[in-house]
């Protein structure tokens, strides 16, 4: 459901509730929590890869779910492409990366999903070279115009890793693709965790911010490789006041996701808690368009 229109929409990721639960159970759970929306996994796991080959039964089931039970899937967060890069030195693997962006853009587009998240890599198990740096530029072309015949957004990760790591890189890159359904989708977390300027950053891109995920992250250090998951909202360094002072700055509207992951039986009131602090947080940033109730 909507809220009014001053406010912003606020999604759960699918990780943050045990894989165990039904689609029913995520949705019923994530409602309950007061989300707009759930962001469906995607992953390298060859169980949740094969979402991708859902047939026409089981899509239909899951919308009918999220219709009835008014929780839609806004969008997908596609890291499949960690294991199957589209910079690999491996043909037989860059093949498997164009066809999981066709399949994902497929089941986006059946499922009514506006946004696809994908990976900041070029590759992930594999050395990094000109080369490969060169194959992902070549496959996000090759992603950009498909998602463009489907009407549905890409938008690249900031990463946890050096290579695309920040907005800044981003808009590099975008240089390179230049299509209106190829943008970014910041985690504040990783932005954060690698010491750049958070509010500077989504000032540099802010006219190609689709979407933003919501992550507490510990930064890199000398003799610290940094922590960027698992840690409650609240419990690392990101300064989340001043990311949403910021976002009010440039009159930020498009969705939102809060990032984490179900390690324990505590689960729910992690996220209860996480989007309770955010909200205090927002609402003592002059953030008036994040929700504060539900």
């Amino acid at each position: 459901m909507y809220h009014d229109q001053r406010t912003a929409r606020l999604g759960l990721y699918e990780k943050a509730m045990p894989a165990a639960l039904s689609w029913e159970e995520k949705l019923t759970y994530a409602k309950s929590l007061g989300f707009d929306f759930v962001e469906i996994s995607v992953d390298e796991t060859a169980e949740r890869r094969a979402r991708l080959d859902w047939n026409k039964e089981e899509v239909r089931a899951l919308r009918q779910l999220c219709f009835e039970h008014e929780m839609p899937l806004q969008s997908l967060c596609l890291s499949a492409h960690r294991k199957f890069p589209f910079g690999s030195d491996d043909p037989a693997i860059r093949e498997e990366a164009y066809q999981i962006m066709k399949k994902a853009i497929a089941l986006a587009y059946q499922l009514g999903v506006r946004t696809i998240q994908l990976a900041g890599y070029d590759v992930y198990y594999e050395p990094q070279s000109g080369e490969t740096h060169q194959r992902f530029i070549e496959g996000m072309q090759w992603a950009a115009r498909q998602a463009e015949r489907a009407g549905v957004m890409l938008a690249v990760e900031i990463m946890d890793t050096p290579y695309l790591n920040s907005l800044t890189k981003f808009e590099v890159l975008k240089r390179e693709v230049s299509s209106p359904f190829f943008m970014a989708y910041p985690d504040v977390g990783n932005i954060s965790g690698w010491n750049h300027d958070v509010s500077t950053e989504i000032q540099l891109a802010q006219d190609h911010i689709v979407q933003i995920h919501l992550k507490d992250t510990l930064k890199v250090k000398d003799d610290f490789p940094g922590q960027f998951r698992d840690l409650l909202i609240g419990a690392g360094e990101v300064d989340f006041p001043s990311v949403f002072s910021t976002l009010e700055k440039i009159n930020y509207s498009a969705p939102m996701v809060i990032e984490m992951w179900a390690q324990d039986e505590h689960w729910y009131q992690n996220i209860a808690t996480a989007k309770q602090r955010l909200a205090e947080m927002a609402r003592q940033a002059g953030f008036e368009r994040f929700p504060q109730s539900g």
